[in-house]
């Protein structure tokens, strides 16, 4: 087969739509169990460390997935070498997240090699799929430069220990965050520009989604399993699922009933969907990250409703929805131009909440909590009705 011939099978068309594969699919489930995994840390570390611990493995995790997600729209998942990659980076993933639990203990090398090996491995076999000659391949050099170099702090990082591992790493996450902000400039190699950045949107949007319902999924199985672990239940354990539920309903709603459609259709029709897929990057981490931390909430709510909510309580109680609707907020500005009014009011609904919260048990919080959500949901359902209607009737 010619060099252009395997170009071409290695390569997605860009005639037609990519549609999302059943190896993508597949390679999803893997990053299920690392949001779980990402949870359980942090309710089981809830103090400042634990959380910023937290933060660092999540960003690896996303940048694992989004650069892979990136990766695929680009390249054909259908073609054997790529799929042999694809499953690759799977089972990496997979090592990876059993090793989050240790990742500043035990076991931090094992969690560094693997992030590297996902994030600079991927990176060479697709400079080796795409050959030497391609439009795309100096932005590959740049981006396997940049992946070296993060590399580098983070097997540091994994021969470090304590806070020096935990500094080391958060290096290596900026530089792989920061890269793409400087349009992956690297000494020797130039930088590259959105333009560049040949993406199908329609693809990258509807991949960004199917994380969000992994993450959602696993907020709606951490409420279910701490409920079926009570061994009675009564009317305020019914009560405390019903407040995880509808936490969760009211997030979804937020994302897919509001704004989903409109960001498939923002990106497809932009005249720089490389520019507007990279803001999906930023903010979708913010987004996911509320959804995580909602989840340790939920969990809270469920197993500790009747105590005093603490401090260390309170992080994920209100932290989390206040991630969810920073980044929900920042998502729409992307897709819409300006920032929904609806969770503006939630955000400062919640910071009044702060205030009192430290007097209040954790079901209570809770349970307002999600009140909030749900009343930002409803309004921005109302507001984003309204407009359509106002739409057609002209």
């Amino acid at each position: 087969m010619s060099h252009d011939n395997k170009r071409a099978t290695t390569l997605r068309s860009r005639n037609e739509a990519a549609r999302v594969s059943n190896e993508e699919l597949f390679f999803d489930l893997v990053y299920a169990f690392s949001v779980t995994q990402l949870s359980h840390y942090l309710l089981d570390h809830l103090t400042l460390s634990g959380a910023f611990q937290t933060l660092v493995m999540w960003f690896a995790v996303w940048l694992g997935w989004q650069y892979t997600a990136w990766t695929t729209n680009w390249f054909n998942p259908g073609a054997l070498r790529i799929r042999g990659v694809l499953f690759a980076i799977m089972l990496l993933a997979m090592v990876m997240a059993s090793a989050l639990p240790g990742a500043f203990a035990e076991r931090g090398l094992v969690f560094a090699l693997c992030f590297v090996g996902i994030q600079a491995g991927r990176t060479f076999c697709m400079l080796i799929a795409i050959g030497s000659n391609d439009p795309l391949t100096p932005n590959f050099r740049r981006l396997l430069a940049w992946n070296c170099l993060a590399g580098a702090f983070w097997i540091a990082g994994g021969l470090a220990e304590g806070q020096a591992r935990l500094a080391l790493w958060f290096v290596g996450v900026l530089c792989e965050y920061i890269a793409p902000m400087i349009g992956l400039r690297f000494p020797g190699l130039g930088r590259s520009t959105t333009a560049d950045w040949t993406i199908d949107g329609g693809h990258l949007a509807e991949r960004c989604q199917l994380f969000v319902i992994v993450a959602l999924g696993e907020s709606v199985l951490a409420t279910g399993i701490a409920f079926g672990q009570h061994t009675e239940w009564h009317g305020i354990d019914l009560f405390a699922l019903l407040v995880g539920f509808s936490g969760s309903l009211a997030m979804w709603w937020m994302y897919f009933d509001t704004s989903a459609r409109e960001a498939t259709h923002a990106i497809e029709h932009s005249p720089d969907p490389g520019g507007i897929g990279a803001k999906f990057h930023y903010t979708h981490v913010i987004l996911v990250a509320g959804i995580i931390v909602c989840a340790v909430a939920d969990e809270l709510t469920i197993n500790e409703g009747s105590h005093h909510a603490e401090l260390k309580y309170l992080g994920a109680l209100i932290g989390g929805p206040a991630l969810y609707l920073f980044g929900n907020a920042l998502f729409k500005r992307v897709v819409r131009g300006f920032l929904p009014q609806s969770h503006l009011y939630g955000l400062g609904l919640l910071a009044v909440l702060a205030v009192f919260a430290p007097h209040l048990s954790v079901m209570v919080v809770g349970t307002l909590t999600t009140l909030v959500m749900i009343a930002v949901a409803a309004l921005e359902a109302v507001v984003r009705r309204r407009a359509w209607a106002a739409a057609a009737a002209r």
